[in-house]
């Protein structure tokens, strides 16, 4: 590491870090469904949550009007409002935060020249990336708003899978300016890391569509689906075919649970793999916490599955593919360059 990139490595940990903690609000605020409590997007004064009986009063009425309530909550009270209500403004908070912790630091970078070419190109990917994710969660925001109280399971997954995404991007950048010396690498080897990633990638996008039509409160059972079947007749009653591959909730489930298996396989013989090169030190250590990841991710999985999504299994569940995720990126890196 270059003592002059330790400044922009500290900022892009930082962000890393932020993105974190926003996935797991974020995960937090659809577990509790929180997610439609605020119906309007302000981005100024939206960050100041009401302060008062008027201001509480005048939300509260404003999410009368929209499905959520009248569907599901017209029961509730301000009180069961405001528990909502906190969720949702936290998790735009700290999406505004990351805006002006990545936006700031960069531009005092960019005006004091820290940064070279190339990295000033990958920030300003990052910086499309972060603006993507933002109008992304507004996008999903507003299928929810409609007809019915629930957020599209598409838009869900996109603005879950940008953000993993995002902070991968990120985590590379920081990676790229920490171990700027070249070496030579297994190409052969680092093929197989990019097929376990983009399986990781599905899999993750297959939990985001999981969430968001709540089929984890179906089949909980493991290692058999409901009547102790492999494939529950569930999984395939959607005409024409293809729709319970992205539409039908049992289906997705059967998926989710099923590319599991092939997540553990792929990196299982990613480390089998390993064992017969000569890697460096940082190589093996990525591999091995893969490997041990990977085992943790797979008992939290099963867990979330039979105990029916409990808040803390769900929102522990997404850290471990947070965690995973970025094992994967950092080994994947190493064997990069």
């Amino acid at each position: 590491m270059k003592k002059d990139n330790k400044k922009v490595i500290y900022w892009l940990l930082t962000g890393c870090v932020l993105i974190f903690i926003m996935v797991v609000v974020g995960g937090i605020t659809r577990l509790t469904d929180s997610g439609l409590s605020i119906s309007n997007y302000k981005l100024i004064t939206g960050t100041i949550p009401p302060l008062n009986n008027a201001e509480w009063e005048e939300a509260f009425n404003l999410y009368q009007q929209y499905p959520e309530f009248q569907k599901l909550h017209s029961h509730f009270t301000i009180e069961d409002f405001k528990s909502i209500y906190f969720w949702e403004w936290l998790h735009r908070l700290i999406g505004r935060v990351i805006g002006l912790v990545f936006i700031i630091p960069f531009l005092y970078f960019l005006a004091t020249k820290q940064l070279n070419k190339s990295t000033i190109k990958k920030c300003l990917v990052l910086l499309i990336l972060g603006g993507f994710q933002g109008f992304l969660g507004w996008y999903m925001v507003k299928s929810g708003l409609v007809d019915m109280p629930d957020v599209s399971h598409f838009r869900l997954a996109a603005h879950l899978t940008t953000a993993f995404l995002t902070f991968a991007a990120t985590l590379w950048v920081a990676l790229d300016l920490y171990f700027p010396n070249r070496k030579t690498i297994n190409k052969s080897f680092k093929k197989l890391i990019i097929v376990s990633y983009i399986i990781l990638i599905i899999q993750i996008i297959y939990g985001a569509f999981v969430a968001g039509l709540k089929a984890g409160l179906l089949h909980n059972h493991w290692p058999l689906m409901n009547d102790n079947k492999f494939i529950h007749h569930t999984v395939y009653v959607l005409d024409p075919f293809y729709k319970n591959l992205i539409e039908n909730p049992s289906g997705i489930q059967f998926i989710h649970r099923t590319l599991a298996y092939l997540v553990v396989i792929s990196i299982s013989v990613l480390w089998l793999r390993a064992r017969k090169l000569s890697l460096t030190t940082l190589q093996s250590k990525g591999i091995n916490t893969l490997l041990v990841l990977v085992g943790f991710q797979f008992l939290l999985g099963v867990l979330t599955i039979i105990y029916a999504v409990p808040l803390w299994l769900g929102v522990a569940h997404q850290i471990g593919a947070f965690f995973l995720l970025s094992a994967m990126t950092f080994a994947l890196h190493r064997f990069s360059k």
